[in-house]
């Protein structure tokens, strides 16, 4: 692939559990672990992607959802252009808690705003579904985001969110400012070559005791 036009820093944030890292490991590699284990700290992957005429260089952040860590990973939010928060949906107490992710990203972010997008995860479970389509658009709606539904073991919808992200970045001039290769914040986020592939992890000790569109990813 070129050399990107772009570099980008995106964060996957929710509760422990929701998926997060499935749906990392799904984008960057094409592969589903059924069993993963839980983040520690903070852990990284690299992806370059083509959206329309631009290559874009996207470092993508997996940030460790348990409450423990909370004030441990803060500090990655500075300098991200996006934002994806997921929620699980075979857990109502998942999408209620993406409020106080919010609230951690109104505190932990300055201008301009990230790019905030919303992923119910685990959509190949409709039995088990707690949340439904109609409940997780309106949280959205209300809130300015973008509603997806994806399944990191079916692949439905993934790929589709982060490319959804990096669009609305693109579209949002104030967050370009330094996202060109080769000067700016850009290098300090450029942390290794494109394609999927674990790049990096950073393991923290954890302390003592925008409308929403009417275009939805697949739900299947």
């Amino acid at each position: 692939m070129s050399r990107p036009d772009h570099v980008f820093k995106l964060l996957l944030v929710g509760d422990a559990g929701v998926g997060k890292s499935s749906m990392l490991l799904r984008f960057t590699d094409d592969t589903f672990e059924e069993h993963m284990a839980s983040t520690i700290g903070v852990d990284f992957k690299v992806k370059t992607i083509r959206v329309g005429e631009l290559t874009v260089k996207l470092t993508i952040w997996d940030t460790a959802g348990q409450e423990r860590f909370r004030t441990l990973t803060s500090s990655y939010y500075r300098g991200c252009q996006g934002i994806i928060l997921v929620f699980d949906l075979t857990s109502q107490q998942s999408l209620l808690n993406i409020q106080n992710w919010l609230k951690e990203i109104d505190v932990f972010t300055a201008p301009p705003e990230p790019v905030k997008l919303l992923v119910g995860n685990k959509a190949d479970l409709p039995d088990e579904r707690e949340v439904s389509d109609d409940d997780a658009l309106a949280f959205a709606r209300v809130r300015g985001m973008l509603y997806l539904e994806a399944s990191a073991k079916t692949r439905a919808g993934i790929r589709q969110a982060f490319e959804e992200a990096v669009r609305r970045i693109l579209d949002t001039p104030a967050l370009l400012v330094d996202t060109h290769v080769g000067g700016g914040a850009a290098g300090a986020v450029n942390t290794g070559g494109g394609g999927g592939g674990r790049s990096g992890a950073v393991q923290l000790n954890a302390p003592p005791a925008k409308p929403v569109d009417d275009g939805r990813g697949c739900g299947c």
